[in-house]
């Protein structure tokens, strides 16, 4: 069976009956299960983390790529924010919308979300106008606004998935 793996640094010797072996050293065997219990380890930490994943998926009303940027409405007195339409400060998140919270998430394969808004802090959802990307691509856009100022920008290339999100959070 070892002879199937290309093991570099180990001691291949052939024995008198012509079949290679390795001979390790106690030292050499204490690494090599060491490793191989660190690599079990990891085995079952990727195993939870993708029951976890799977589990809010399972429960999820909606889940999906968009991109995300946000924005602070500016307070009494505050003069207006700067126009920056031209920068292109969309980043890819992972969003579940799971019981009354949206969540956003880095990766779909993340324990923790980055960023969570509760619905019932939600007190505007509305569409923003479309806008094409350097590759040429149409982004629909959309926002969420909280009781708290937070204005959470939305875009995806599937104008359905963009309908289907504001029809929830409308709802």
């Amino acid at each position: 069976m070892l002879n199937m793996f290309s093991l570099r640094g180990l001691p291949w010797v052939s024995s008198s009956d012509g079949q290679e072996k390795v001979e390790l050293t106690a030292t050499e065997l204490e690494s090599l299960r060491s490793e191989l219990a660190d690599l079990e380890d990891r085995e079952a930490h990727l195993k939870a983390q993708l029951e976890h994943v799977d589990e809010i998926l399972r429960s999820a009303r909606l889940s999906g790529y968009l991109y995300i940027r946000t924005r602070w409405k500016p307070l009494p007195g505050e003069p207006p924010p700067i126009d920056d339409t031209d920068v292109d400060d969309w980043l890819p998140r992972f969003i579940v919308l799971h019981g009354s919270c949206i969540f956003f998430y880095l990766l779909s394969t993340d324990l923790s979300p980055q960023d969570s808004t509760v619905l019932s802090d939600v007190v505007e959802v509305a569409s923003l106008p479309s806008i094409t990307r350097e590759n040429g691509e149409m982004q629909y856009c959309f926002y969420i606004l909280t009781r708290h100022g937070l204005r959470i920008e939305c875009s995806s290339i599937s104008k359905i998935q963009v309908l289907v999100i504001l029809i929830y959070l409308y709802v």
